[in-house]
């Protein structure tokens, strides 16, 4: 079930990068265009940072186009008997809900898969996530914060709610 699963969410990232062809919401990405590096038209689209919460570690972000991104985490899980967290999300974005003077302060809703590293006398977990949050673009640098909250469904060794969620920052390269 755990490799279905896994297999069923690689392909959906994979079928949805097909639809990368708009520009991030940090309006530095340009369709491709020989006259300049090919570097250059990936500026903005990508952002690493670090994330309190469940996981606490690294968090990454990829922009598909102007609303559809692929975030990720992975760190120390808070869950007891729980040694390292993976999750990754498909996430839509809204930039119009919250209306702010500088900046841009997308909500966003999403939905992706979490696994659950346990010590060697639990099984790990792995399930579905339904992450919410918002996250704040500043105007002049390439830096965010966030906040989300992501229900979800453990499905793995056994089937039971599951929360998570939390705080972070990201530099954008």
């Amino acid at each position: 079930m755990e490799k279905k699963m896994l297999t069923t969410l690689a392909v959906t990232l994979c079928a949805t990068s097909l639809l990368a062809d708009q520009p991030s919401p940090h309006g530095t990405y340009r369709p491709i265009d020989r006259s300049h590096s090919v570097a250059d038209d990936y500026v903005g689209r990508f952002g690493a940072g670090i994330q309190l919460g469940e996981p606490s570690g690294l968090s990454a972000k990829y922009w598909l186009n102007d609303k559809l991104a692929i975030d990720g985490a992975a760190g120390w899980s808070l869950y007891e008997h729980s040694d390292f967290y993976v999750q990754s999300d498909l996430l839509i974005h809204n930039f119009d809900l919250l209306p702010v003077p500088s900046g841009k302060f997308p909500v966003y809703i999403g939905g992706g898969a979490f696994i659950r590293f346990r010590d060697e006398h639990h099984e790990n977990q792995a399930g579905v996530r339904l992450p919410i949050g918002v996250d704040y673009l500043f105007d002049n640098a390439p830096v965010d914060v966030f906040v989300e909250f992501a229900p979800g469904v453990q499905l793995t060794p056994s089937t039971r709610a599951d929360f998570a969620g939390g705080i972070g920052i990201r530099y954008w390269f």
